[in-house]
């Protein structure tokens, strides 16, 4: 007997639409899966085969061929088990055709017939819904992020019994449903920062225009201090940001998370070691799977210790930070993954981390082991942070002071205020992204035109500073964000001149990049 089911196939995060065939016929006992399918596919049938002797289906009998459409599609992962199982009921004569037309499978079986959650059920759902199919049944553990879908039924099973007992009327299975929203949850205040003004202000004008940031200083200056506490200055994801992470996440098998994007709206925060490996930065692998960089989409990338990561992992950031996706390309497939993260970097001015810095702890490395230090990360990458500053340490009065610095809520409502003059030229149709930093070149020409002063201004800086065409848009997108912390529908002077100086460390040898 004939019968067919409905699953997906993931590439990156899109989600192709798979039909499982299913023939069945008395006969000596063999089970194959065909249709380009993988290791974990292929070994379904060990696990079908057990879960459905386990609701009364024995197969020591019967010859069972599976075929997973279309054949030239490489298939992955486990998910495929609960189509395949269906698929057999249905040739099996246990339950009909119909209960399963139009309707999504996914699931991995236990050998004792249990629904384990699996990675990728979110774009999985959406990719159902993008193919016309009206209902679905996943693992109940990965309920709450399918019910994140609208437009299509979702329902939600704990064992291959239960699945059963609904495809013939005997019980119904519970449609999935979202976890009860939870406020976003900072541990790190901005009152805990003391001093460092110039950083706070930089940090201030990143979140609001969702500028690249590199921190330099020596050790203990609080650069980590400052980076984590950059979440808690940005405004909450939207609900369409929060879906796009999600996504991601669903791909990476940490959709599950209570504590996930899904209930706090709370943007990302990743802080990769420096020995992180390039796919595990950008992403890649077989499958391919979003690395650190998509998964910090539309919230903070955090590396510390800049010079210090693998080189050939740097550079594989260079177009993603310019285009806001990481293309993975091979010769059977080619996937993307979102990558809009702000991206904030981290370095000491010298090897021994005290270059510039007087005292008992001046700096012992000769001239040339600087210029070698600030050379490991290459002037193409440091051309793409909109904003450099440099960090002095902490002076003991920043340290004594009783008085605690301005907190992260008050900080936070003024970046989302400089925010929503961004979304107002977007809904005007004068934009076509949401922050600054995202702004091309016509869009800056109309929104940050500079007056005669401005100008003036600028083909100096150009010209001292040694500014690429690349710093040029940059500064203009960093100034363009002051005017906005100000109010302000125009660039004026000051604006410009604070851009400029958010941008320059005077002890990075390869300045004229920035």
């Amino acid at each position: 007997m004939y019968a067919s089911t409905h699953a997906t196939t993931l590439l990156g995060i899109e989600a192709q639409p798979v039909q499982v065939e299913v023939e069945m016929r008395l006969s000596v006992p063999y089970f194959e899966v065909v249709g380009m399918a993988e290791t974990a596919v292929r070994e379904s049938r060990v696990r079908v085969r057990s879960a459905l002797f386990g609701v009364g289906v024995d197969l020591s009998e019967s010859r069972v061929v599976v075929n997973l459409a279309p054949a030239d599609v490489r298939k992955v992962g486990s998910a495929f088990d609960l189509a395949i199982a269906c698929g057999v009921l249905i040739a099996a004569g246990r339950i009909s055709q119909e209960a399963f037309d139009g309707t999504l499978c996914v699931g991995e079986l236990s050998l004792a017939g249990e629904l384990r959650g699996v990675r990728g059920v979110l774009p999985q759902l959406l990719g159902a819904r993008a193919a016309g199919l009206r209902s679905a049944i996943v693992p109940w553990d990965n309920g709450p992020e399918a019910a994140l879908v609208t437009g299509i039924e979702v329902r939600v099973a704990r064992t291959l019994a239960e699945v059963l007992a609904h495809a013939t009327g005997a019980a119904q299975l519970s449609l999935a449903e979202s976890l009860a929203p939870g406020p976003a949850r900072y541990t790190h205040d901005m009152a805990d920062v003391h001093g460092q003004v110039v950083a706070r202000r930089a940090l201030e004008v990143a979140a609001a225009g969702g500028h690249n940031l590199l921190l330099v200083g020596p050790p203990g200056a609080g650069k980590t201090m400052l980076a984590q506490r950059l979440p808690g200055i940005l405004p909450s994801l939207s609900e369409a940001e929060a879906l796009e992470v999600m996504a991601l996440e669903s791909v990476a098998g940490l959709g599950r998370d209570p504590t996930s994007t899904l209930r706090t709206r709370q943007r990302p925060f990743r802080a990769p070691h420096h020995t992180v490996s390039q796919i595990g930065l950008v992403g890649g692998g077989a499958p391919p799977r979003p690395g650190d960089m998509s998964l910090a989409h539309q919230g903070v990338l955090f590396l510390d210790e800049l010079p210090e990561f693998k080189r050939s992992a740097l550079e594989a950031m260079r177009q993603p930070m310019e285009d806001g996706e990481v293309t993975i390309s091979r010769a059977e497939y080619k996937v993307q993954f979102l990558a809009r993260p702000m991206v904030v970097g981290a370095m000491n001015p010298c090897p021994c981390g005290y270059h510039g810095v007087g005292g008992t702890t001046a700096c012992k490395c000769a001239p040339e082991r600087v210029r070698n230090y600030a050379g490991r990360v290459s002037g193409p990458l440091l051309d793409r942070f909109d904003l450099c500053v440099s960090l002095a340490s902490t002076s003991y009065s920043d340290l004594a002071t009783a008085s605690a610095g301005e907190s992260s809520a008050s900080v936070r409502a003024r970046v989302q205020k400089a925010r929503c003059m961004q979304t107002t030229r977007l809904e005007r149709g004068q934009t076509r992204t949401l922050v600054n930093a995202g702004l091309s070149g016509g869009e800056l020409r109309q929104i940050a035109f500079l007056n005669e002063a401005s100008e003036s201004l600028m083909k100096s800086a150009f010209k001292v500073l040694g500014l690429t065409g690349r710093a040029y848009a940059k500064v203009l997108r960093v100034a363009r964000t002051v005017a906005d912390l100000a109010g302000s529908t125009e660039v004026h002077p000051e604006h410009l001149a604070e851009a400029l100086s958010l941008r320059s460390p005077e002890h990075l040898s390869s300045g004229s990049h920035l």
